[in-house]
């Protein structure tokens, strides 16, 4: 909660002070440039982090704006390939024990989700998580789409021996595996697997997302535009995608954002509803969108299709 705070604290200051004076006076439609002077006034070496936080909230209230005016969502000005994108429901956390788990995994199999995620946490071991892995795909069945997400903390080796493990398991990908998105090591790992992988959801821009394509070091490209330069940035990490026929399938939660770039793009994959990020939403935007069957519909409303619930938000606003 501690780090969560200062980094909010952070683009909070980042946007009133240092970008707003950069910015004042433009037009918020000219997104492109928006990003060129704040990049060359503020970033020019084009560094990940809090810049990249303040311009991906800065954007995403850009095209916001754009949709209010015209009366059109985000999702039709991005490109307007359909309108509802595909879900998937992230439910397996490392804070569950091993009965949790299986307990949670058939709670969603239940309830007819179709495409589910779960954390293998790198400090139980490979073996454990091989265990968990392996109790989760029994308990949901074999039609249900299963994902599992490192978060970046295996090392390669440790990566190769649990993937060697779960391949019966029919993985349909395996996200973030290795320590630092090394696109390196991910390329050698997919050397050592059928199972697909993906990555990029804090990547920052086009340029880091071009190294994993090119390497083909993914299977699946994730941009989250809360994290990697909003709208305007994900679009262009989306179309470089196409030309290497490879899926944008966003990875980090939020995806009531990220479904506009989903339903856009012609390989918009899935958006995933991380349960706790759904809860959130709840709290903090009045009827926000939510996955029924398997699928979030974009909202009718223009821009966003929804408000912030500011009654609920009151208590925490950042303080000077």
């Amino acid at each position: 909660m501690a780090d969560g705070l200062i980094l909010g604290r952070s683009t909070k200051v980042a946007l009133e002070h240092d970008i707003l004076d950069t910015i004042k006076g433009m037009d918020p439609y000219d997104t492109e440039a928006i990003h060129d002077r704040i990049w060359w006034k503020l970033n020019p070496r084009s560094v990940t982090g809090v810049i990249f936080s303040a311009i991906s909230a800065l954007d995403i209230a850009c095209w916001d704006l754009r949709g209010r005016a015209e009366n059109r969502s985000i999702a039709s000005l991005l490109g307007g390939h359909k309108d509802f994108a595909n879900a998937y429901v992230t439910f397996g956390f490392p804070q569950y024990d091993f009965d949790q788990l299986v307990e949670a995994a058939r709670a969603q199999a239940k309830l007819g989700t179709q495409r589910l995620k779960m954390v293998v946490p790198a400090e139980l071991g490979w073996r454990e998580n091989v265990r968990r892995v392996r109790a989760v795909r029994e308990a949901i069945g074999d039609d249900v789409d299963l994902m599992i997400d490192a978060n970046q903390k295996f090392t390669p080796n440790l990566a190769r021996q649990l993937v060697r493990e779960v391949e019966e398991c029919r993985i349909t990908w395996f996200e973030e595996p290795v320590y630092q998105n090394d696109a390196e090591a991910l390329h050698e790992l997919k050397t050592h697997t059928r199972i697909p992988l993906a990555a990029g959801q804090a990547e920052g821009h086009r340029w880091r997302m071009r190294e994993f394509m090119e390497r083909r070091a993914l299977d699946i490209i994730q941009p989250n535009v809360c994290n990697d330069g909003g709208y305007t940035e994900a679009r262009k990490v989306a179309h470089m995608a196409q030309a290497f026929n490879m899926p944008v399938a966003n990875g980090g939660g939020w995806g009531i954002f990220n479904m506009h770039l989903i339903a856009a793009m012609m390989n918009g994959m899935w958006a995933e509803f991380p349960l706790g990020m759904v809860e959130v939403a709840r709290r903090a935007f009045k009827n926000p969108p939510e996955p029924v069957n398997n699928v979030v519909k974009i909202p009718d409303a223009p821009g966003l299709g929804f408000e912030p619930d500011f009654e609920q938000l009151a208590d925490y606003v950042l303080k000077d």
